[in-house]
């Protein structure tokens, strides 16, 4: 069984569409993951018109996905590129609790949730900014 998934995932076609579904399952769970951390409910929000959600939520996005791009880049096996980018976001899930730590005079959540905007695009440059971190590390392994 084992050999037989190597030959299925030895075609580059195959392997792409692989990679391609666990990495849009895997943004779907830590998305999720996101949604229970955060004081808001991002799909409202965004449905709401709520900018700064969108942009928090686009950076989390675009991080997770640039951090499983260069796990695919640096990793030969599907399960190496998964066991990284979840190792990835972990980081970056630590980074936004950092981030809402660092900022003592105000509370992240609530002025994302009242469509604060400056707030929701230093959210998005933390997010996409460390994700760039967190895959140059991926590449140093």
């Amino acid at each position: 069984m084992k050999n037989a998934l190597e030959n299925l995932l030895a075609n580059e076609w195959i392997n792409t569409v692989a990679i391609y579904s666990v990495t849009i399952l895997a943004l779907v769970v830590f998305l999720a993951i996101f949604e229970t951390v955060t004081k808001y409910n991002n799909w409202t929000e965004i449905k709401r018109g709520n900018i700064a959600v969108a942009m928090a939520t686009g950076g989390k996005i675009f991080g997770v996905a640039n951090i499983f791009a260069n796990s695919v880049r640096h990793f030969d096996s599907l399960l190496m590129t998964l066991m990284w980018g979840a190792f990835g976001f972990l980081l970056l899930l630590i980074s936004y609790f950092m981030f809402e730590f660092l900022t003592p005079g105000f509370n992240v959540d609530d002025e994302i949730q009242e469509d604060n905007r400056a707030v929701g695009f230093i959210a998005l440059v933390v997010s996409v900014g460390l994700s760039y971190v967190v895959s140059a590390g991926l590449a140093s392994i």
